[in-house]
């Protein structure tokens, strides 16, 4: 968020401004959890208009999501779950300055759903970034948010992604395992570090371009940013991607990365569901712009 005041602590700032104590601000800024122009603050730095703070924790901040009427796709629904086509550009759920317009917001217009974890995160049992399109799974009842959390936690819920990377990739299959934790320079990114957590990723390539590849992606751990940090580190990174690509952005979509695929056993009917969806037009029309220049 933009800070709107100048000269005011910024722990008393954002006390203000989040609806929350602070000492909770406090707390989280000692756990670097709050970033002012991309670095860590002390409680007692200086407001100045126009900078940018940010808070990194999922808070809930007991503000009251409310139901917007934003179109989605739904594409599987029962009485315990849904899975939706997220669109790319859709943040899951409400955090720090950014309370409307979400999947959370969308979802609460059409249905009812389980309490989740927190106020601002009602039916969410896992995630996708901002920029990241396709397939997730949600709650609607609160059996079915502590079936499928536990689910995800047993790797029980099987999802595969589509990637557009930079850089010819020689090899038909590999996997990519590396420590990943918040990157020591830039809090707001993510890394392969010294003592990050363990990741794996698979990979398989689709199809080969002059000057990028398409691979189809399987995690064995779901670690913030897995996908895009795993494959910048070995050199391909995920085509358009504003944070860890190897070139300016070159277009308003962002990332070329599209949950693809989810297969799970549904908890309670014991039913096989398996869904698939095709990338948003935008990743397709680059897709066909890259085949013609193949031909060419």
């Amino acid at each position: 968020m933009k800070i709107e005041k100048e000269n005011i602590r910024l722990d008393q700032y954002l006390s203000d401004a989040l609806g929350i104590s602070r000492s909770k601000v406090q707390k989280l800024i000692k756990q670097e959890k709050v970033l002012y122009n991309g670095k860590i603050p002390s409680a007692s730095t200086m407001t100045k208009c126009g900078d940018e703070v940010e808070v990194l924790d999922d808070l809930d901040f007991s503000i009251s999501v409310m139901p917007e009427d934003i179109p989605l796709s739904i594409v599987y629904e029962d009485d315990d779950l849904l899975i939706v086509n997220k669109s790319s550009g859709m943040v899951v759920h409400p955090a720090a300055g950014n309370y409307s317009g979400t999947l959370v917001n969308a979802l609460l217009y059409r249905f009812q759903l389980s309490k989740g974890s927190s106020s601002i995160r009602p039916g969410i049992v896992h995630r996708i970034d901002k920029d990241t399109s396709g397939l997730m799974v949600v709650a609607k009842t609160d059996r079915a948010q502590e079936a499928l959390s536990e689910m995800i936690q047993k790797k029980k819920i099987e999802r595969t992604y589509l990637a557009l990377v930079d850089g010819v990739i020689p090899h038909s299959t590999g996997t990519i395992e590396v420590p990943i934790g918040r990157d020591l320079e830039n809090r707001q990114k993510m890394a392969v570090t010294e003592g990050g957590k363990d990741s794996r990723t698979h990979f398989e390539v689709i199809k080969r371009y002059r000057d990028k590849t398409l691979v189809k992606c399987k995690l064995d751990t779901g670690r913030t940013h897995q996908i895009r940090v795993s494959f910048a580190y070995i050199g391909y990174p995920i085509y358009n991607d504003p944070i860890y690509g190897k070139r300016k952005q070159t277009t308003q979509f962002g990332q070329f990365l599209h949950s693809f695929s989810i297969r799970f056993i549904h908890p309670f009917t014991l039913q096989e569901l398996y869904f698939e969806v095709d990338p948003p037009q935008e990743f397709q029309d680059y897709l066909e712009q890259l085949e013609q220049e193949e031909r060419k």
